[in-house]
């Protein structure tokens, strides 16, 4: 199947359990892959006959960005979610929430959680 991908798109929001990252905040990426049909796009080199990147990333920058949640998987469910209401031609997506920097002793990267949905239509 064809896809899109939108590559380690950077917000700042106050998603987690501890009080800290309610107040202070932190920052956040998020990979996605949406999954559709590119041949007519591809044949015709229309807008509608695709996803438009800007109106995904202002999208996910809504819900990032916007109420907090005390779980990034609950941050991806909103985005896959929101994602397939949003776009009809979207046929699945997977999400990749990736926290750089959470409050846990150790050495590591980063944390995330990856999800994959399918629109049910």
């Amino acid at each position: 199947m064809d896809k899109i991908s939108l590559n380690e798109l950077q917000f700042y929001g106050y998603h987690g359990l501890f009080p800290e990252e309610r107040k202070l905040g932190q920052r956040f990426h998020v990979d996605l892959e949406l999954f559709l049909d590119l041949k007519q796009a591809g044949q015709s080199d229309k807008m509608e006959d695709s996803i438009h990147y800007g109106e995904v990333y202002q999208l996910v920058r809504s819900i990032v960005e916007g109420e907090p949640k005390n779980l990034i998987e609950a941050v991806a469910e909103s985005v896959a979610e929101k994602l397939l209401q949003t776009f009809p031609l979207l046929q699945a997506c997977r999400v990749v929430v990736v926290k750089p920097n959470p409050p846990i002793d150790g050495q590591y990267r980063s944390v995330a959680v990856e999800i994959y949905r399918e629109n049910q239509r």
